[in-house]
């Protein structure tokens, strides 16, 4: 007998494969963004000891970062919506691509952008008027993740077609 996830997994592979690619949107994109948030709440927790009246600024740049695990989430809703019990293991090995971009771009993305994010704290501490400052640098690394998100996205909905 051949080894084969068909072999394996019969008639449901292409459902496996889709719920495998919605599990690693999700984990994969939400785990970087936890990573994110946590480097940037380091920073966070050590400016507000300091200077308590900067709790608001320091709370958006530590948020910017959780973005990543909200377009996984997005996605793999996505794909499990467009999933079905009988689709093919053909099906299921795109959606399991499709949900590749943004899963890799919120592991990459969020770690850097948590450690962008709280390199503008330094800038709040001293200035907190240059909030906006503070917040284009990391901006920029989240650029790719809606890249990311972007690509997810299209393969998902010109699947449709």
């Amino acid at each position: 007998m051949e080894f084969t996830l068909v072999n394996i997994f019969g008639e449901y592979t292409g459902i496996i494969l889709a719920g495998l690619g919605a599990a690693l949107a999700a984990f994969l994109s939400g785990y970087g963004s936890s990573q994110g948030v946590g480097i940037a709440g380091e920073s966070a927790a050590a400016l507000c000891k300091e200077k308590p009246e900067l709790y608001g600024q320091a709370l958006v740049l530590q948020l910017l970062p959780a973005t990543q695990g909200l377009y996984g989430f997005v996605v793999a809703v996505m794909i499990v919506f467009f999933s079905s019990v009988d689709m093919s293991a053909g099906q299921g090995w795109y959606y399991l691509m499709a949900a590749l971009p943004v899963a890799f771009g919120g592991l990459f993305s969020g770690p850097y952008q948590g450690r962008v994010s709280a390199a503008g704290m330094q800038i709040i501490a001293k200035r907190p008027e240059n909030l906006s400052q503070a917040m284009t640098f990391p901006a920029m690394v989240e650029t790719y993740a809606i890249l990311g998100l972007v690509v997810s996205i299209l393969m998902l909905v010109m699947k449709q077609f």
